[in-house]
């Protein structure tokens, strides 16, 4: 008699669970089963959001159906997990359960906006589809003025997306022709432009070039709609015409009403096997864990083949082979058709060369290959860099 297949269950239909469980099902095939369990059956290419909101993107591109990137022996249960009993299952809003032998959780991070008084009646963010919409409307109305790009919370998604946009931001509205109308200035709550120092000191004198205040140490904790002021923890205030506000981030509520999660619903992971704190057979990833590196679709790229290699491991009854060591990879934007890249991991700090019409190009075959590469597990570690000619930057 044939071995019952494993019931390996991947919590999470964003780029961390999609790649992970197609990367099981194509490793282990008829020895396990693979169920992705995502609430909506759709998935977002989040990176897109940036471009959406300054006009170089439309929405309808930054979406597809969840079952048409998995392979096709990964099943697809599309509903909301309530609650993760660790010892074996999983309970659906819809009723029932699922049983699981190994456990994925790629459950991704929550916007709670309402953790910060006014925040969400007086300012503007990318981090969803809705408000990057919202945020192109208003932009496109904007004539100039004092407009402010800052973060309430730390840590947040895709920690270059500020110093992006606000370089975004000049080019947008030099392009439109309101940029000496306007007073530009980044919102930092630390002492520099960028978390990571050898960022900061590349990042810096282009702010300086382009007439981009910085603020450090600005916290933000209230704001007053009506008066159009935004508080920070250090005492600040500042008036606004337009404020884009990264709101703050949390773990998912399944996380936390399983008792999974640490005080913000971060589940405590280790760093090196991507396993759960204490239990053997859940791993985590992407931006639900609590290590000390970027939540960004670049880290789950790298965590994925991990996950995947280890939990095989575990399957087929040898010895796990692969160790996560913080790998990361992203590009960073600095507007007027260039950019540069973050590559670091736990023990070496990256050291973005130049901005470059180069790496611009690399960011936008990646923004257009994605759905054909990276959740299929194709994408490379060495991007190819083609350099259009004459070809305008929106994609559709």
């Amino acid at each position: 008699m044939s071995p019952v297949p494993a019931r390996i269950v991947v919590l999470g239909g964003g780029v961390a669970g999609t790649l992970t469980a197609n990367l099981l099902a194509h490793d282990l095939k008829g020895d396990a089963r693979v169920t992705v369990v995502d609430p909506s059956g759709m998935h977002h290419y989040q990176p897109g959001y940036l471009y959406l909101a300054l006009g170089k993107a439309q929405g309808r591109w930054l979406c597809r159906d969840e079952r048409s990137l998995l392979r096709p022996n990964v099943d697809l249960v599309i509903d909301e997990a309530t609650r993760i009993d660790p010892e074996g299952a999983i309970e659906l809003s819809h009723g029932g359960s699922i049983p699981w032998d190994y456990l994925v959780l790629a459950t991704g991070a929550r916007l709670v906006p309402e953790l910060v008084p006014g925040l969400r009646e007086a300012s503007y963010h990318f981090y969803s589809l809705e408000e990057a919409h919202r945020l192109r409307e208003r932009l496109r109305a904007f004539r100039g003025g004092r407009l402010f790009v800052g973060v309430a919370g730390m840590p947040y998604k895709c920690p270059p997306a500020p110093v992006e946009f606000v370089l975004m931001a000049d080019h947008y509205l030099r392009d439109r022709g309101i940029r000496d109308r306007t007073e530009l200035t980044l919102l930092s709550p630390v002492n520099r432009a960028f978390p990571i120092e050898s960022v900061s000191k590349m990042v810096q004198p282009i702010l300086d070039e382009k007439h981009i205040n910085l603020m450090p140490f600005f916290n933000v904790e209230e704001f007053d709609p009506s008066a159009g002021t935004i508080t920070s923890l250090e005492g600040e205030k500042v008036e606004a015409d337009l404020a884009i506000i990264v709101p703050p981030h949390r773990g998912q509520q399944v996380v936390v009403d399983s008792g999974l999660g640490d005080a913000s619903g971060w589940l405590p992971t280790d760093r090196h096997t991507l396993q759960v704190d204490g239990h053997d057979r859940i791993f985590a990833m992407g931006d639900a864990t609590n290590l000390p590196i970027s939540k960004s679709g670049s880290t789950a790229h790298f965590e994925a083949p991990v996950v995947a290699s280890r939990i095989a491991s575990l399957v087929k009854g040898t010895a796990p082979k692969e160790n996560y060591g913080g790998r990361v990879m992203c590009f960073l934007e600095t507007g007027h058709g260039k950019a540069t890249v973050l590559r670091f991991d736990y023990e070496h700090p990256p050291a973005p060369p130049a901005p470059n019409a180069v790496w611009h190009w690399a960011k936008w075959s990646l923004n257009r290959m994605y759905w054909h590469t990276v959740p299929q597990g194709r994408f490379p570690d060495n991007l190819p860099l083609p350099i259009p000619t004459g070809q305008k930057e929106s994609w559709r």
